[in-house]
């Protein structure tokens, strides 16, 4: 999207921006993958639940990926039956089971106790859910372990090899594997299903489904020919529904965060730029003390300037970015491609109020979401 039309656009700040032609050509990127290689597609939630991305997403996709009790009622309200509804997490509580397997239709339990709990349920109530299993592969592809779910002690599925001696085993209906986040290649996909070929032989064979989850950015991907012929094998050689459950491919590129300068001064020999937004708006700069995309950040601009928020963490802090010209009171800046887990982990730290949601297509724009000191208040008041 053009960033200054989007400026111009956009009434209030911050906001945050959902561009949807951005997120029509992900999912339509998708659809080819899909059409191709007849795998399922679900748009995986948790990256961005809102209502109006779900129903945008809807028409191109089998269904959704949840992780919680909350999502799932949410994507059974957008669904309305019309689509799957397939669960992973590692905690389910104990009064939430019956219901989750009345929700979902699938559900790929995190451990082979919870596996126990979860089957025994479904099948005392007769649930059609079908259970399955998310396995820990033991292998690793990412550096960073905060993003690594099959990091050493991992809590993110079943050891592989537990799973294949244990007496479940022929009692699970599929598997469940990720192993990536935000992998530009499909490397990892194919040792993964080597690794899996070489344990379980034809045992693939027996299970009705196989999740490969999510962590590949598909739309950024140039080449899926091999992507998509290791699907069809898949489905040709053990007849089962394989299934990718994608997010940030979906919706990471399609999101903006524009903020507005609220206050500029030196400290210590260097610009602060205080913006009326905060880190708390996007979580994950924070958490994993990252720099996300700015629209206007040039790498050889003559003025460089901190961009800070506007609570008083002391880390409240985007980063460091140069400029053409020096920034002003009542200047707009917009952050780019930060459409997942930003507004989902938004938070209103300090009493600072959420961002205005907008869905952008072409010149049209719409408020979709705006939140008052009543739900502040609610958040934190109780009245007798």
């Amino acid at each position: 999207m053009d960033i200054q039309a989007l400026k111009e656009c956009v009434p209030s700040s911050p906001a945050f921006v959902v561009d949807e032609v951005e997120v029509l050509k992900a999912l339509a990127a998708l659809a080819i993958i899909r059409e191709s290689s007849g795998c399922k597609v679900l748009y995986s939630i948790k990256s961005l639940p809102l209502s109006a991305v779900m129903e945008l997403a809807k028409p191109y996709v089998d269904g959704f990926s949840v992780s919680s009790l909350f999502e799932a009622r949410l994507a059974n309200e957008i669904l309305t039956g019309q689509g799957s509804i397939h669960l992973t997490t590692p905690g389910i509580r104990p009064d939430e089971v019956a219901e989750l397997t009345s929700l979902c239709t699938h559900i790929s339990c995190n451990s082979i106790s919870q596996f126990r709990q979860v089957a025994s349920v479904a099948q005392n109530q007769a649930s059609q859910a079908s259970i399955g299993l998310r396995v820990n592969p033991k292998l690793s592809f990412i550096e960073d372990v905060r993003y690594d779910p099959c990091r050493q002690y991992s809590k993110l599925g079943a050891d592989i090899g537990d799973v294949l001696s244990s007496d479940i085993f022929n009692k699970i209906k599929g598997m469940h594997f990720h192993t990536v986040f935000s992998s530009m290649d499909y490397a990892p996909l194919i040792q993964t299903l080597e690794k899996l070929h070489h344990l379980m032989a034809k045992g693939l064979a027996k299970f009705e489904w196989l999740n490969i989850g999510g962590g590949y950015l598909y739309d950024q991907i140039t080449d899926n020919n091999g992507f998509i012929e290791q699907l069809s094998q898949l489905k040709h050689d053990f007849d089962l529904d394989v299934i990718i459950e994608p997010g940030n491919a979906i919706v990471g590129k399609a999101g903006y965060l524009l903020a507005t300068v609220i206050d500029c001064f030196n400290s210590d020999g260097k610009a602060i730029v205080i913006l009326d937004t905060s880190v708390n708006h996007n979580p994950q700069v924070f958490e994993y003390q990252s720099k996300p995309e700015l629209a206007e950040h040039n790498p050889e601009g003559a003025y460089p300037v901190i961009l800070a928020g506007s609570t008083c963490l002391a880390g409240d802090i985007f980063g460091e970015y140069r400029f053409d010209q020096p920034l002003m009171v009542g200047d707009k800046v917009v952050f780019i491609n930060v459409g997942s887990y930003s507004l989902v982990k938004a938070n209103r730290f300090n009493g600072y109020n959420l961002p205005d949601v907008y869905m952008v297509n072409g010149k049209q724009i719409r408020l979709i979401k705006h939140h008052t000191y009543q739900d502040y208040r609610r958040q934190w008041v109780h009245d007798d």
